[in-house]
């Protein structure tokens, strides 16, 4: 079946009633992980809503509103944050998030100088499209969990599996069916059928709405600066800017354009550094761009930058409005994880489509084995600890992988350009 769903362009605004849902969709998508990294490291969530959707408008405003990027909480600086909070408290740990986003403005600085076009050679097709797959895929296991489909308990009678199945269902329902403007908002018709599912099954808790009140401000909090601190977290963004160019060249794969080029990698660096600084400044968790987010652009093919800035909006007022943010809390997480197997498995398979597109030759064998390792290494969970200043930094899967990929690469063009040199040479001895 051919779609006729309408896309919607980077500048393009839509209409107001039909902004709002749209933007909704796209907190509805981050809410959860955004907020799961404060609990974990004993930050305030509504803090981490705010600084969410202003270092979001920080990033479309250094972006010149070409990148529709969404920012949430980084998972990356979990285990640094606790570790730092634990030895020096949460300003010094705050301190060494505001470091960590200036590694990313000196970044930035350095590749505005150098320009992007060594990211042709470092990140040709072949590995793009193979680290696609990985965020996607990488997520997937996320989406599963939530789903409760890795239980021992996972039937059709178990009402988290039976609530995530039928919130699935709906979406897929809703975005092949539906017509129009309803085409464009399979989310929210997921979600909706997924909560009254949860209503029905009594995985709702309403209390959590009872209990709010409706309007509070976030308990912000100054940062500190220690240099013990500054050094166990500040080196994590080496590593999440690995994260952050897989995520924009993903973006570019599903909108469709090269955002490294226009508006240039040193601007989305910059963005996302300053958000990340910001919410360090005022007691937030380090900001990234969101998968969830890109999955939502893909399912959807609304890529209107009005459309996340209408999300950022949303999030900061989401973190006065008590009564709301406790709504939005009490979704279910097998209705997250139902939406989540569609969105996750949609970005692996823009991958897909890139490296189908791309016209990548599986018969090298170094596009083989390149892909075979990147893949192998993402998917499959891998993780490598380094050590640095006394500390240990867990590099996740997904950077390791790209890491693999680029390095692996390299060798790769090394050696064929020896061996082109070889054979030219041995054709001039002849």
């Amino acid at each position: 079946m051919k779609s006729s769903q309408k896309t919607i362009e980077v500048h393009e605004r839509p209409a107001p009633h039909k902004w709002i849902a749209l933007s909704l969709q796209h907190l509805l998508a981050m809410f959860g992980a955004t907020v799961l990294v404060p609990f974990l490291t004993g930050l305030s969530p509504a803090v981490a809503l705010f600084t969410s959707g202003f270092g979001t408008l920080i990033f479309i405003v250094c972006t010149k509103g070409k990148v529709p990027a969404y920012l949430g909480s980084s998972f990356a600086f979990i285990g640094p944050i606790i570790a730092a909070k634990e030895q020096y408290g949460i300003p010094a740990a705050l301190g060494g998030t505001i470091a960590a986003g200036l590694i990313y403005v000196l970044a930035s600085a350095i590749i505005s100088l150098i320009g992007t076009g060594w990211i042709k050679k470092f990140f040709p097709p072949v590995l793009v499209g193979s680290v696609i797959i990985v965020i996607g895929m990488g997520l997937a296991p996320t989406a599963i969990s939530m789903a409760v489909l890795n239980s021992d308990t996972a039937a059709l009678s178990n009402p988290g599996v039976f609530t995530a199945l039928v919130t699935l269902a709906v979406t897929i329902i809703a975005s092949v069916f539906f017509k129009g403007f309803l085409g464009v908002i399979p989310i929210l018709f997921g979600i909706a059928a997924g909560y009254f599912t949860g209503l029905l099954t009594g995985l709702v808790d309403l209390k959590i709405i009872e209990g709010a009140v409706w309007f509070s401000v976030p308990k912000f909090t100054l940062p500190e600066f220690s240099l013990p601190a500054i050094a166990g977290i500040a080196p994590v963004a080496l590593v999440t800017m690995a994260e952050h160019i897989g995520d924009i060249l993903t973006l570019s794969g599903v909108t469709g354009r090269d955002f490294t080029a226009n508006p240039g990698l040193h601007r989305t660096l910059l963005g996302d550094g300053l958000a990340t600084s910001f919410a360090g400044l005022v007691g937030g968790p380090p900001n990234t761009t969101y998968g969830e987010n890109i999955g939502v652009m893909a399912i959807t093919k609304v890529y209107s930058v009005w459309v996340t800035g209408g999300a950022a909006v949303l999030a900061i007022l989401l973190s006065v409005f008590g009564k709301f943010e406790a709504f939005i809390s009490s979704i279910p997480q097998p209705v997250m994880g139902g939406i989540c197997m569609a969105l996750f498995g949609i970005i692996a398979a823009s991958g897909l489509r890139m490296l189908v597109s791309s016209g990548v030759d599986y018969t090298d064998k170094h596009n083989l084995l390149l892909s075979s390792v990147v893949l192998t290494l993402g998917i499959g969970g891998a993780k490598l600890n380094a050590h640095a200043f006394g500390n240990v930094i867990q590099v996740s899967s997904m950077a390791f992988a790209t890491l693999a990929g680029v390095i692996l690469n390299l060798l790769f063009q090394l050696t064929g350009k020896n061996k082109e040199k070889e054979h030219v040479q041995k054709q001039a001895e002849a």
